[in-house]
């Protein structure tokens, strides 16, 4: 299993399938079936059975996509990019941006 490098809240760029090129926010990852959901991308229809707390009917929800089908939103230009990890000069650990060196996190 390789080490997934998107986190909870991360931009990014969808790069193969049905929705090609479209950007949204990493809402969950799950890294044990190496995927993730986006907000606003795979878009799926379901059969919602009512409950009391929540209203029956078709919904519209995001499905799980591929880590391998996503990349980082380079946080200088907005493009896909891949991501490196660096050790600040006060020790931290922080992923970086390839494409322009940005570091992406605090």
């Amino acid at each position: 299993m390789a080490k997934v490098k998107v986190k909870k809240g991360d931009h990014v760029v969808v790069l193969t399938g049905k929705d090609k090129g479209k950007k949204g926010e990493v809402l969950k990852v799950m890294p044990a079936e190496n995927r993730a959901i986006v907000q606003g991308v795979s878009l799926v229809r379901r059969h919602q059975r009512q409950t009391a707390s929540q209203e029956g009917g078709i919904i519209t929800k995001e499905a799980s996509i591929d880590i391998s089908n996503i990349a980082l939103e380079d946080p200088k230009d907005g493009k896909p990019t891949r991501v490196g990890y660096k050790f600040l000069k006060d020790g931290r650990k922080v992923r970086f941006a390839k494409r322009s060196g940005e570091v992406i996190d605090g």
